[in-house]
């Protein structure tokens, strides 16, 4: 990629915001309209975690793909396909005429998103080779997540309740549009030096690991033992066949020699674990202010700006921070407060009291804008620029496949909780081994958050760089012969 001036390489930023936007926004959005969801389309707990977990399902099974697809043929090429896929899967969705169509279009939009945010980082990543710059450049990056998060509930209740929940499908029209004609004008073309080989038995056991083990999550609670057993034999054969397969592999879909370096894997677990929080976060937060407070969407979204507006006031500080003085003060800030906030609803009942509620969306808002700018700092600090893209890749599919898990665990055990009775009268209670789930996913950020980020961390993180030096001159000799 050309040296851009200061200008344009704010404006390429500007425009791979401008997909993370649409892509955040999609998910708060949509967490609003569950319970709409739930009363037109007749559609049960395990119905409204489908609606969210295929999207961020599919994503997580593609975006490594997509991050060397990138890298290989052009990632301008591969984020303007990504822009064309995701805007029509958008519209697709609100024509959709029943719950089982949703969510089939939602993977169409999946396809689409899991081209745009992996590529996009890789994208800002080769832009702004300073570090300093780079560290800033993520912060922006975090808060556009903020943005999302606060923006999302208010315009999503809002047309939620104006016009209907097949509205919120409409907003990313204009964006992905706009997106398109602008990455098509400003954003110039890059791609690796050496072009990785394409890795389909990798991609398909990763597809069979993450499908099968979030249908066996969700249906657990809906179906017996042997129904769903099959599908966690799956996702076990297909984990032990990935640790196996892919260190043989010259050019593999999950680089497996990143995981040497403590930070890299650190950052990876963080990822899942804070995003398993955000997503049954989300979705309990919804369904308890809509369906037990009897709120509408326009109210419920108001009372998730507690949360949001932290998330979003944060996120630049917290890049700033990670710049600084490196990622350690950032992750404690996040996994202390997210861990409070989890044990304030699971020993103190915080949805009964308006002021507890109040507290515990605030600490949770904060130890997210803390958490995204460590974790995708961690994850392409130190890299070879020309894996950039499979480097943030691992990143994004951890975030999302934490947000699927934790929308598949939590609303399982909400479902197991719930069972025939009405939300109303046991949601609280149910809900509470969710809550407790959600303090100890902060606990291992703070607990991960020490142990990834000293002294004996970065030096693994030394002798992992060292190691991918010397073994990929070897690696192509094998290919070579």
């Amino acid at each position: 990629m050309p040296e851009l001036s200061h200008g344009r390489r704010m404006l390429v930023l500007a425009i791979c915001c401008m997909s993370l936007l649409i892509v955040s926004l999609d998910n708060t959005v949509l967490n609003v309209a569950l319970p709409s969801l739930q009363r037109e389309l007749d559609a049960s707990t395990s119905g409204l975690q489908w609606t969210i977990d295929a999207y961020t399902l599919v994503l997580a099974s593609l975006l490594m793909l997509a991050g060397s697809t990138a890298d290989r043929i052009g990632r301008r090429r591969v984020f303007m396909s990504g822009l064309v896929v995701f805007t029509l899967g958008s519209l697709l969705c609100s024509l959709a005429p029943d719950l089982s169509w949703l969510v089939v279009f939602r993977m169409v939009q999946a396809v689409g998103g899991s081209m745009l945010n992996p590529v996009a980082m890789s994208i800002i990543t080769n832009t702004f080779t300073d570090p300093r710059e780079r560290a800033r450049a993520i912060g922006v990056w975090g808060a556009v997540v903020g943005l999302s998060m606060a923006a999302g509930p208010l315009v999503g209740g809002l047309l939620v309740d104006s016009v209907g929940w097949r509205s919120i499908f409409w907003v990313n029209l204009p964006v992905g549009l706009a997106a398109l004609l602008l990455t098509w004008r400003f954003v110039p073309e890059s791609r690796a030096p050496r072009a990785r080989r394409p890795d389909p038995a990798g991609q398909v056991l990763v597809i069979a690991l993450f499908g099968s083990l979030t249908y066996a999550i969700i249906e657990a609670p809906h179906g017996s033992w042997l129904s769903t057993a099959p599908f966690a034999t799956v996702a076990v054969i297909a984990l032990l066949a990935l640790l196996r397969y892919e260190p043989r592999r010259p050019e593999p879909l999950i680089d497996l020699r990143f995981f040497r370096s403590a930070p890299f894997s650190g950052a990876t677990v963080i990822a899942v674990s804070a995003f398993a929080a955000l997503g049954g976060f989300l979705f309990l937060s919804t369904l308890y202010l809509q369906n037990v407070r009897g709120l509408s969407a326009m109210e419920a979204g108001l009372w998730m700006l507690p949360m949001a507006v932290p998330t979003f006031l944060c996120a630049p500080l917290s890049g700033r921070l990670v710049g600084s003085r490196g990622p350690r003060l950032p992750l404690l800030v996040a996994g202390g407060a997210m861990t409070v906030s989890g044990l304030l609803f699971a020993l103190f009942e915080a949805e009964t009291s308006n002021a507890t509620l109040l507290t515990g969306y605030v600490l949770f808002g904060v130890g997210f804008g803390f958490v995204n700018a460590p974790i995708t700092n961690t994850a392409v600090s130190g890299m070879p620029l020309s894996q950039a893209g499979v480097a943030s890749a691992v990143a994004s599919t951890s975030r999302q496949l934490g947000q699927t898990l934790g929308v598949a665990v939590l609303g399982a055990v909400l479902a197991a909780g719930v069972g025939a009775s009405s939300y109303a009268d046991t949601f609280v209670t149910a809900s509470r081994p969710g809550w407790w789930i959600l303090a100890a996913c902060g606990a291992v950020v703070l607990t991960l958050g020490v142990v990834t980020t000293g002294p004996w961390a970065r030096a693994t993180a030394e002798r992992a760089a060292r190691r991918l030096k010397e073994e990929r001159p070897a690696r192509r000799t094998e290919v070579g012969a």
